[in-house]
């Protein structure tokens, strides 16, 4: 029987496969109470299921496949602390010894204790982090029910088995790699999940959210996943399996094509040049920015050298990784932004609870009130600009006062430097994003005292909207597309552009092809992505003609209308 599933969509591209069902641990676990003799074997069956868990994750960090990307690394980190914390190694023993209680049912019960904490979290990105409790749980559960966290390959199936779960922890989709799976797809998990981002740096397509997948599905079941589109179709008809698989030749025949314009110059059809950067965490990046072409690095997010671990980087560090980057691009761009913490991104060693921690103390807020911290990296970024083209960009700045202090602190250890003869670029370019509505009313502001200018559009659209895209109750009313939020870009680049100010865009907006045209038509030329997203910019920066589509830019810009703006971006795009 055939029928169609809807789901969550995470990562694109078409896979056509049998389904391969892992199963997995249930959360419902027995109790029952032990004999007085023993309660101190299972509190050993416990401790070695713990120790066994750990590492099993351990030796996962330690041979990390070159092809998972750099998140990974840190939410193996995240899941090595979770299972460290007293809640789960240390609270069960204290309930075995307590209660009598079997293993699996006192971490259970403390699993539900830390899952209701994070229930309590207002931020929709902090309440999802439970998932990461859950699977760590799972994960120890298998433990101790002699089931490992290995992952077998499926006997008889192809190389396109498309896997089925309830739920994929990161560890797990890494491990699921080598054995060649076409796609994955789970009943839980949402669009800001670990898992979610994981699988995007795989470049495998994935659709979760499913909510029944696996209970619906049989071993071996034929399935169609369309991850652009959330769609999964179990045992289509020829005809429709047909039509997937000329989409799924289509696709594989561009992505080839794509793969020629790597050298290729980003010049419109009038012979405009486009500069595409990449956006990078790590600096073993690298390669896949190389591997696109990318002309220069246009954000390297700094924080992630501080998440996830129980000490600070410290000055050779930072130092190291930075250099690494700006030597392995060869005298090209690197934007090196400031720690960009608070909010969902907090360093282990503060304990800040915020009531709503995006309108807190973040990013160069944070800096300026952490000096040494802020020393610190600052010496170790100008230390790096001697051996490369390095930019330094600040993020969420909102005031003359902010740029000022930031400014006299730069000066400040470039003094320090200069007194201990250490080597830097003495006129390294300083740059502001601009991701705070104030911040883009006040341009003139930014456009005197800062070198060049980054637009953060996933913050400025959210703080523009009032919206939290990670709250799927109000994740509808996330709109790019919204008049308010197309003025104010407008405002900021022609502003910046009359400034001689250069400016780029490194939100996802800069990755999406649904809006390279119609920033183009504002008068951006500079954009800044994820590396898998540049070959297809660069095609849509190569098929337009910047006089063709600024009338219709325009017009956007005059409409006031949801409806009409997607319909005349629609023409815009089919020019």
């Amino acid at each position: 029987m055939s029928f169609t599933l809807h789901g969550i969509p995470v990562s694109s591209g078409i896979a056509i496969g049998h389904a391969h069902l892992v199963s997995h641990t249930t959360l419902e676990v027995a109790h029952y109470t032990l004999p007085k003799h023993r309660v101190e074997e299972e509190v050993t069956r416990f401790a070695a299921a713990l120790e066994t868990t750990r590492q099993e994750l351990s030796a996962l960090h330690a041979n990390r496949p070159q092809y998972a990307g750099a998140e990974f690394d840190a939410f193996l980190d995240l899941h090595l602390m979770i299972l460290a914390d007293d809640h789960i190694s240390q609270a069960p023993r204290e309930m075995i010894l307590r209660e009598h209680c079997n293993a699996e049912w006192a971490l259970k019960v403390q699993m539900d204790e830390l899952v209701e904490q994070f229930d309590a979290f207002e931020d929709a990105y902090l309440r999802e982090r439970k998932t990461d409790v859950v699977q760590v749980v799972g994960r120890l559960l298998k433990t101790l029910t002699g089931q490992p966290g290995h992952v077998p390959p499926a006997p008889g199936h192809d190389d396109n088995m498309i896997l089925v779960a309830h739920d994929l922890s990161p560890a797990d989709l890494i491990q699921f790699k080598p054995h060649q799976f076409a796609a994955f797809i789970t009943d839980l998990g949402g669009a800001t999940s670990h898992t979610a981002i994981i699988a995007r740096g795989l470049n495998t397509p994935c659709v979760v959210g499913l909510l029944h997948a696996r209970q619906l599905m049989r071993e071996h079941d034929l399935l169609i996943v369309d991850g652009r589109q959330g769609v999964i179709i179990v045992n289509p008809d020829k005809q429709v399996l047909a039509e997937y698989k000329l989409r799924q030749s289509q696709l594989d025949l561009e992505r080839q094509k794509l793969r020629r314009l790597r050298t290729a110059r980003a010049n419109t059809l009038d012979g405009t040049h486009v500069e595409l950067h990449a956006n990078i965490e790590m600096p073993h990046d690298l390669a896949e920015v190389n591997a696109n072409g990318a002309t220069g690095i246009g954000l390297f997010r700094s924080e992630f050298l501080f998440l996830n671990r129980d000490d600070l980087p410290d000055e050779e560090e930072q130092f190291e990784a930075y250099c690494a980057v700006a030597e392995g691009m060869k005298g090209l761009p690197v934007t090196i932004r400031t720690f960009d913490l608070g909010a969902d991104k907090q360093l282990n060693h503060t304990k800040r609870v915020a009531s709503n921690p995006a309108l807190g103390l973040r990013a160069i807020r944070l800096s300026l009130a952490e000096p040494q911290l802020f020393r610190i990296q600052l010496r170790a970024l100008l230390r790096a600009s001697h051996y490369g083209n390095v930019k330094i960009l600040v993020p969420m700045l909102s005031s003359l006062s902010e740029i000022n202090q930031t400014l006299q602190f730069i000066d400040h250890v470039k003094k320090e430097l200069d007194e201990e003869g250490i080597a830097y670029n003495r006129n390294v370019p300083v740059g502001g994003m601009i991701e705070i509505p104030a911040a883009a009313l006040a341009l003139n502001v930014f456009t005197k005292k800062l070198d060049f200018l980054s637009i953060g559009t996933n913050d400025l659209i959210q703080y523009t909207l009032a919206i939290d895209r990670t709250d799927e109750e109000v994740a509808h009313l996330y709109d790019p597309l919204h008049p308010a939020v197309l003025h104010l870009l407008a405002h900021v680049i022609a502003g910046a552009n009359k400034a001689g100010v250069p400016v780029s865009v490194c939100g996802e907006m800069a990755g999406e092809l649904a809006y390279t045209r119609l920033l183009l038509g504002l008068g951006l030329r500079q954009f800044s992505m994820h590396p898998s997203q540049l070959l297809g910019i660069k095609q849509r920066v190569l098929t337009t003609s910047l006089p063709e589509i600024a009338s219709l830019t325009q017009k956007i810009l005059r409409a006031d209308d949801p409806l009409k703006i997607r319909e005349l971006l629609e023409k815009l795009n089919a020019q």
